[in-house]
């Protein structure tokens, strides 16, 4: 007796699915998983792979997430085993700088537009500011670039960012730097926001938006830097990953906090062998 399948079912022609959009995470913890629902809620593939050396998290999770993909619209969820990061990853990889992308500062300098906004009482995208440098504790706030509607916050505000500000705007910078770590204190981790800033990411790339993003690219040859490190500058983002990186106007004073968030990453990496 022919199968239930097959009674109900004529096929005409054997197909086999294709992906036209594959995106891998590496890694099934918590930054992992927030980036992969943050994708799949973004609809930026259609085949979402996970790849973990923890097999029995690895499958858990890739199950948990099938049982769901009826609220989605990705169509396929599968599995696979097995700043300084991403020069590790550039010399492995073989690929050419332009596909290798850190994270960066984007997620730090989404979090300096939020705690600009909340000073000002104006929404977070309508306060444009810039983190860039080392992800974390040297990482370099463009002071001189800071504005809402294109008016600058430094000429109306010449102190801004200095020890002599009265307004201490340098603790906005402070709060962006331990965020993370208040977060990790309350809750043992963080995760949602990092994941959002990664499919951020991914969408700019998988729909060729080329919006500009403070990720880390290497950088040499940029700001007197003269070492193969990545920091994170405004980079064009697309299809083809990094197509152009915007030659940020800095004070002398920004450009030697870059040029030492250089100097911070390269004492470790030169130590690195491959």
């Amino acid at each position: 007796m022919a199968a239930l399948k097959d009674q109900l079912i004529h096929n005409l022609l054997k197909e086999e699915h294709v992906p036209q959009n594959k995106i891998t995470v590496v890694g099934v913890g918590a930054v992992g998983m927030a980036c992969a629902i943050s994708i799949l809620m973004k609809d930026l593939a259609d085949e979402l792979a996970l790849v973990d050396v923890m097999e029995d998290k690895l499958k858990g999770e890739m199950m948990d997430l099938q049982h769901g993909s009826l609220f989605l619209r990705t169509p396929k969820i599968v599995s696979g085993k097995v700043d300084i990061l991403t020069y590790v990853a550039w010399k492995i990889s073989g690929f050419p700088k332009n596909r290798v992308i850190g994270s960066g500062c984007n997620l730090d300098s989404a979090r300096f537009r939020y705690l600009m906004g909340e000073r000002l009482g104006v929404h977070a995208l309508s306060c444009h500011g810039w983190i860039l440098g080392e992800h974390g504790d040297s990482s370099v706030p463009v002071w001189s670039g800071m504005n809402v509607a294109g008016v600058s916050l430094k000429t109306l505000h010449p102190e801004l960012g200095t020890d002599a500000d009265k307004e201490q705007w340098k603790q906005v910078h402070k709060q962006v730097v331990d965020s993370a770590y208040e977060v990790i204190k309350l809750k043992g981790y963080t995760s949602w926001a990092i994941g959002l800033s990664v499919a951020d990411l991914a969408e700019s790339i998988m729909k060729n938006l080329r919006r500009v993003h403070p990720i880390s690219t290497m950088i040499k040859g940029l700001y007197g830097i003269k070492e193969d490190v990545f920091l994170s500058v405004p980079c064009v983002l697309g299809q083809n990953g990094i197509s152009d990186v915007v030659k940020v106007t800095l004070t002398s004073e920004e450009e030697a906090h870059l040029k030492k968030s250089a100097d911070t990453l390269w004492g470790i990496q030169k130590e690195l062998q491959f």
